[in-house]
C-alpha cells in the first residue's frame, strides 16, 4: 500500500492511498478520515459508496462528512466505483465501465477480468483496512449515493451481522426494473435475470430485510428519480415492516449539495449505531 496524500482535517487525518488489487487486477485508490481519537484507539468505520461517474475523491471533496466524523469520534472510507487504467475495459457511456461498476462482480467479457468490485468492497479492502489502521471490526455502518445506496444497501442486506445500520442518499432501489440496472446488469451480469436479484435492494427487501436501523433520504425534486424507484423500496419496506425511515426530503435533487446538507444528521444515525 502507499500513501498519496495525508492531510489533517478537523482534528484528524484524512488520507488517500493505493495499492494493488489482486481482485480487480489493477492499482485501486481509496481514501480513509480517521478522527483524532485513533491516534490512541480503535474507532468505528463507516463506509461510504459513491455513485456513477465518481472516484474516491468526489465523497471526500463535496460530502462534508469529516467535520461531523470527527465529533462522533469515527473513521470513513471512501473506496473508488469501478477498477481503473489501461487494459481495463470501458464504455462511452458515463453509465457503463470506468467509474460505473455498480458494486457487482461481472461475469460477461469484457467486463470479467476487472469488474468485481463486490468482491473488493465486501472482501480485499476490508481485509487490507483492518490489517492496517486502527479500525473496529465489530463496529461497521455503511452509507452510499445513487450506484453507491444501492451497493450499501444491498451489501448490509447480503452480510447480516456485518453492519449495525444502513443508510442511503437517492440509492437506485429497484434496479431490476429500471434503465439504471437492467443496462448495466445485461452487460456485467448475462441476460439470465435471475442473476440480478441478489442486487436489487428492494427483492432483498422482500426477502430479507435488514438486521438493523435503516435511514434514506430522496429528494421530491431529484432528476433521476424515475430510474430510483424510491416508491419500490418504500413499499417494500412497509411491506415487511423493517425499521427504519424513508424520507422524502422536498425540493432536494441529486447533487451533493443535498447529500452534504443531511450528512451530519446520517452520521449520528451511524455514530449511535457504533458507539451502542
Amino acid at each position: 500500500m502507499k500513501t498519496v496524500s495525508e492531510n489533517r482535517c478537523f482534528g484528524g487525518v484524512q488520507g488517500v492511498y493505493s495499492h494493488a488489487s489482486q481482485v480487480t487486477g489493477c492499482d485501486m485508490t481509496f481514501g480513509l478520515f480517521l478522527p483524532e481519537e485513533a491516534e490512541t484507539n480503535v474507532v468505528p468505520v463507516i463506509w461510504y459508496l459513491s455513485g456513477l461517474t465518481c472516484t474516491h475523491e468526489n465523497a471526500i471533496v463535496k460530502a462534508g462528512a469529516q467535520r461531523w466524523a470527527a465529533e462522533m469520534g469515527v473513521a470513513v472510507v471512501f473506496p473508488d466505483t469501478s477498477p481503473r487504467g489501461e487494459g481495463v475495459a470501458n464504455d462511452a457511456a458515463y453509465d457503463l465501465g470506468q467509474g460505473a461498476g455498480f458494486y457487482v462482480n461481472a461475469t460477461e467479457a469484457p467486463w470479467k477480468p476487472h469488474f468485481r468490485m463486490w468482491d473488493y468492497v465486501t472482501d480485499e479492502l476490508p481485509r487490507l483496512l483492518f490489517n492496517a489502521f486502527p479500525l473496529a471490526e465489530e463496529a461497521q455502518a455503511i452509507i452510499g449515493h445513487s450506484m453507491g445506496g444501492h451497493g450499501a444497501l444491498t451489501i448490509a442486506m447480503s452480510f447480516p451481522g456485518r453492519f449495525r445500520s444502513v443508510s442511503a442518499f437517492a440509492p437506485i432501489c429497484n434496479p431490476t426494473a429500471s434503465d439504471w440496472g437492467r443496462k448495466q446488469f445485461a452487460a456485467y451480469l448475462g441476460t439470465d435475470e435471475a442473476s440480478w436479484a441478489a442486487h436489487d435492494a428492494t427483492l432483498l427487501m422482500k426477502k430479507r430485510g435488514f438486521d438493523g436501523p435503516m435511514l434514506i433520504d430522496q429528494g421530491t425534486a431529484d432528476q433521476f428519480i424515475d430510474l430510483l424507484r424510491p416508491e419500490a423500496l418504500a413499499g417494500a419496506m412497509a411491506e415487511r415492516r423493517q425499521g427504519g425511515a424513508f424520507r422524502m426530503q422536498k425540493g432536494y435533487d441529486h447533487s451533493y449539495f443535498f447529500v452534504s446538507t443531511f450528512m451530519e444528521e446520517h452520521v449520528a444515525f451511524h455514530a449511535a449505531a457504533l458507539h451502542g
